[in-house]
């Protein structure tokens, strides 16, 4: 029983000594991952700022942190599925894209251009419901913002397609698709009115 008790003290000490190394990395990657929230949120500050230049570095900034998944392997998946898309092969992209979302559930990026794959085949559903998960992700993610306007003005819904633009535009008011966008839809809506 000694030799038991003996072993049994060693494994709580060695428990307790996981335990507290376990916190300390968990309170290391807490505040990481605060500090990079800070930056981020910084970054989207200079985005919308009125002056200066200062918003295209931050916009490309933030195009390149929306990027990391924080995985060599689905980043991988990202960039084959952004490269089909680059030369018009949305099938494959849908399979790239697939395979990221199926493994990275929590990663906007892979649900905001899978969506542009769908959208690519005319497939408005299922890239409605991408971009609403990646709406969910990330709430700021102007592209998906101005893909949903896109897509609701092609299905003839302007009023919903204006909001969404309008929306992306609140977030990065830079934005000349966006701009175009609601300058046209304005114009439509307010020919319409009586």
């Amino acid at each position: 029983m000694g030799a038991c008790g003996f072993h049994y003290h060693h494994f709580v000490t060695a428990f307790r000594r996981l335990s507290i190394a376990l916190c300390l990395n968990l309170a290391v990657l807490t505040t990481a991952y605060a500090q990079d929230g800070d930056a981020i949120d910084e970054m989207f500050s200079k985005l919308a700022a009125p002056e200066g230049e200062g918003w295209r570095i931050a916009e490309t900034d933030i195009l390149r942190e929306w990027s990391k998944s924080g995985s060599a392997a689905m980043d991988m998946l990202l960039q084959r599925g952004e490269g089909a898309l680059d030369i018009g092969d949305p099938e494959s992209a849908i399979g790239h894209l697939t395979a990221l979302t199926d493994h990275a559930p929590d990663f906007a990026a892979g649900w905001q251009a899978r969506a542009a794959a769908f959208a690519m085949l005319g497939q408005t559903g299922p890239a409605i419901e991408d971009l609403r998960r990646a709406l969910q992700l990330e709430p700021r993610h102007f592209v998906a913002l101005t893909q949903l306007g896109a897509l609701l003005e092609e299905m003839g819904d302007t009023h919903r397609a204006l909001a969404a633009y309008r929306a992306s535009l609140k977030i990065h008011p830079y934005q000349q698709e966006a701009l175009d966008a609601v300058a046209r839809l304005e114009r439509e809506t307010s020919g319409t009115r009586i």
